[in-house]
């Protein structure tokens, strides 16, 4: 494998000024994606187009508030207008409250609900027709890949609504991964504890992952041959349990 396995496609990466999405779109940029970051931080998706540029590669910078459905909508649109094709979509953007039911903020509850399930629906639905265009063409298939999370398989106290969400994303890609089957790969990348600046890792009694492993597994999952899709992966820290 290459780094250039990418070469001639373009990748829209959610959530992409920090964290787990700015590894990824690093990652798709290497592997010669043009990558389109989207994100509410204008100045944070700078640098990242900045950097990504210095090494060689090509990306686009989108501002959005994907909780918004028409800036979700017009976030894919400018990325197809300034590239003139969508080939991989990854739904990165994410946030989740630690907070137990009879003290929960209802507010928060509703923020999770609307970047973690629906920012992922209009962002995919905005995208699908893309997708399914881009898949016709030489490379003969196009991505979905969603950034869920091993709460998306089991739960634990102080984590309902973000596990619901996580749920949730679970069973729509599962669905629409059949509806499109042959066309459009649908996968979920399911990871553990990860070190990002929406975590806190310095009490951990283990090593946590890194964005970079989340990366790989994301990469992994676009550059398979168009005979093989990988559904799910689930990338755990070798010493967590749950």
């Amino acid at each position: 494998m290459t780094h250039r396995e990418l070469s001639g496609t373009v990748a829209l990466v959610t959530g992409a000024s920090s964290g787990i999405g700015e590894a990824v779109a690093h990652d798709l940029a290497q592997r010669g994606a043009t990558v389109v970051v989207v994100a509410r931080r204008r100045e944070r998706l700078a640098r990242v187009v900045a950097e990504i540029e210095g090494k060689g590669g090509r990306a686009f910078a989108v501002p959005a508030d994907l909780t918004d459905r028409d800036q979700a909508t017009a976030a894919v649109a400018d990325a197809v207008k300034a590239t003139g094709r969508l080939d991989i979509l990854v739904n990165n953007a994410g946030v989740g409250f630690v907070e137990h039911a009879l003290e929960a903020d209802l507010d928060r509850w509703r923020q999770t609900v609307e970047i973690n399930l629906l920012a992922v629906l209009s962002c995919t639905h905005a995208a699908l027709p893309h997708l399914v265009a881009a898949a016709e063409g030489p490379r003969g298939i196009a991505d979905v890949v969603t950034i869920s999370s091993v709460a998306g398989r089991v739960t634990a106290p102080g984590y309902s609504v973000y596990a619901a969400t996580k749920h949730a994303v679970g069973a729509f890609s599962d669905s629409i991964r059949k509806e499109l089957v042959g066309r459009v790969r649908v996968g979920l990348v399911e990871p553990g504890a990860v070190d990002t600046e929406l975590t806190d890792a310095s009490k951990a009694e283990f090593e946590w992952l890194r964005p970079q492993d989340v990366a790989d597994a994301v990469a992994y999952l676009v550059t398979r041959p168009k005979h093989a899709a990988v559904s799910e992966l689930l990338l755990r820290p070798s010493a967590q349990e749950r």
